[in-house]
């Protein structure tokens, strides 16, 4: 059975960092791209950052481009989302994804939330 367990959220003031992390079981993990999305209250939800596990390629959303760091560590076949100088509107629950044989799988959430 496929499983994404992000954690990590909490409530963090305006300049201040979370490390949220994406624990995956069930599934090749070396073989397939890991995401990690928000949801802000009202708002659709947003793609923010996303790893390849086979070469490490990245992609951010220009909104977190120099701000947050995704890695991953295939020994545990998790990954990570280094959040630095958050801003208020980095307030959102975060889930991480991926898709594997055509079906997208989600985590369940964890919330972020900055304050000023």
């Amino acid at each position: 059975e496929v499983q994404l367990q992000a954690s990590g959220g909490g409530l963090v003031q305006a300049g201040g960092s979370l490390r949220l992390s994406c624990a995956a079981s069930g599934f090749s993990f070396d073989d397939y791209d890991i995401g990690w999305f928000r949801q802000a209250p009202g708002k659709a939800r947003e793609g923010v950052s996303c790893i390849s596990s086979s070469d490490g390629s990245t992609y951010y959303a220009d909104s977190v481009k120099g701000r947050f760091t995704i890695s991953s560590d295939n020994a545990k076949n998790t990954v990570f989302l280094q959040m630095n100088s958050l801003k208020t509107e980095d307030t959102a629950v975060y889930y991480c994804n991926a898709v594997i044989s055509g079906r997208e799988y989600w985590g369940q959430g964890t919330l972020v939330t900055v304050s000023s």
